[in-house]
This record gives structure tokens, sequence and C-alpha cells, in this order.
């Protein structure tokens, strides 16, 4: 017998997965500390490991309830845009403690690094070389996935798929050009506050940027599979507007510590 709902919400069924996510973070701090402490890996990509297993398991059920199940009604997708706006404003408080950091040493300048900005023997990036074409590169990035967007809501889903390729390819383009910006770095994260507070923002963005890549990856497999149409694309919707937050994260360092900063 069929049993039918009296109302439009979704109760979650039970899932291992929070479980298992919970120990695949711990065993992958555990893991971490370590790496940093005994220069040993094997404890941090086992939780790794773990962890890309939730996801992708927890993913696939998502899924299965919004395209398949139809349990995505109106009202849970209306909780789930709420749910996403929330995280993202997290997001941004997470970054507002970097920035906070950033000018309070860098306005006041204490004796110990030399009453200066930038301190006294750090060289700094220049802002119109790597820094720039990564700023291009998202800006560029941003234009694609608002075309993907679009080209969704009119039911183009040939641009779509375009649009999500061409801003996934951006996504990568950007990290593997911040990453050789690190190898080629004259300084690391100890030294002086400069250091700290250029590496834990850039590294945190860029750890956002894979986020957001793999995000809409996920989106890009979903969108081949037909997963998404014109009124119901949510998980694409989401994955777009985490886009924009690291675009615009990404824009207020370069102008403060890239361009102001050096």
């Amino acid at each position: 017998m069929k049993m039918h709902n009296n109302h439009p919400y979704h109760l979650v069924d039970y899932s291992p997965w929070p479980l298992t996510g919970s120990i695949g973070a711990m065993t992958t701090t555990s893991g971490m500390i370590l790496w940093f402490h005994k220069n040993d890996t094997s404890l941090y990509f086992l939780g790794m490991l773990i962890l890309m297993m939730t996801m992708i398991q927890w993913w696939r059920d998502i899924t299965r309830e919004g395209t398949y199940q139809g349990k995505h009604t109106l009202a849970v997708s209306l909780g789930l845009k709420w749910g996403m706006i929330l995280f993202i404003v997290s997001e941004v408080f997470f970054f507002v403690s970097f920035f906070w950091g950033f000018f309070h040493s860098s306005l006041s300048p204490t004796i110990e690094i030399g009453m200066g900005w930038p301190p006294m023997g750090i060289q700094t990036f220049n802002p119109m070389q790597i820094p720039l074409l990564n700023t291009m590169i998202l800006l560029c990035s941003g234009i694609t996935v608002t075309w993907a967007h679009h080209s969704l809501m009119e039911s183009n889903y040939n641009q779509a798929m375009q649009g999500l390729f061409f801003t996934v390819i951006l996504g990568l383009y950007f990290t593997a050009l911040q990453a050789y910006e690190y190898y080629e770095s004259s300084f690391s994260i100890s030294d002086s506050v400069y250091g700290s507070c250029f590496f834990m923002s850039t590294g945190f963005h860029g750890i956002h940027v894979i986020i957001g890549t793999t995000f809409l990856s996920v989106c890009l497999m979903r969108h081949m599979l037909n997963h998404f149409s014109a009124k119901h694309h949510f998980g694409f919707e989401a994955a777009a507007w985490y886009w924009h937050f690291v675009d615009v994260v990404w824009l207020f360092l370069y102008v403060s510590i890239y361009w102001w900063g050096s």
C-alpha cells in the first residue's frame, strides 16, 4: 500500500553518514597532528578517504531524494535555500575574522615588525602579475556560471553544460596558479604576522575555491545525467551562490592584501 503524506515537508530517513562523517573528520584532524609532529601521513589519508566516501554516498542519497523520489517539494526547497543563505553568511563572518586580523596588524604595525607594513624583510608579490590574472579568471568564471544558470532557466541545456564546463576549468586554472604562487613565495606562514595573515586568508580562500569547483563538477555530472530542469535545479543554484561568494571574497583579498597591503 502506498503511503501519502499530509504535509509538504521531508522527514529525513535514518542515515549512517553523519556518524561516518564525524569519524572521518576526527580521523583527518588527528592525522594532521600526526603529520605535523611525526611526519606520518597515513592516518590523514585514511581520514580523507573516509570523508570522500561519506560525501559521495551522502550526496547520492540527497540526489535520489530530490531527483527521483520527489521529496524536495517547494516547502523543502525553501528550507534548503535558507539553509544555504545562512551557511554563506557564516562563511562571510569566517573571512571577516581574517580581514580583521590583517587590518589590525597593518594599520598600526608594532615595533617588533619594524613599525611599517609590510614588515621588514618581507618581499611581497607583485599585484599586477599572477594575482591580477587570478582576479580576471574568477571574474570570468562568475560570468560563465551566470551564463549556465540563465541557460538552464531558459531550458537551453547545451549552453548550460558549456557554461558549467568552462567554470570548472577556470576554477582548476585558478587553483593551479595559486599553487604555483605559493611554490615561488619568498616567505612562509611563519614569517611574522604578514606571513600568517597572507597564508591563512588566501589559503582558506583557495580551499573554498577547491570546494566550489567540486560542487560545480558534481552539478556538471548531474546536468549530463538530466537531473536538472528549468524549474527544479536548486543543487546548481546553491553551487552558483557559493561560487559568487568565493568571487567576492577574492576581490576583497586582492584589493586589501595583494594591492593595498603590498
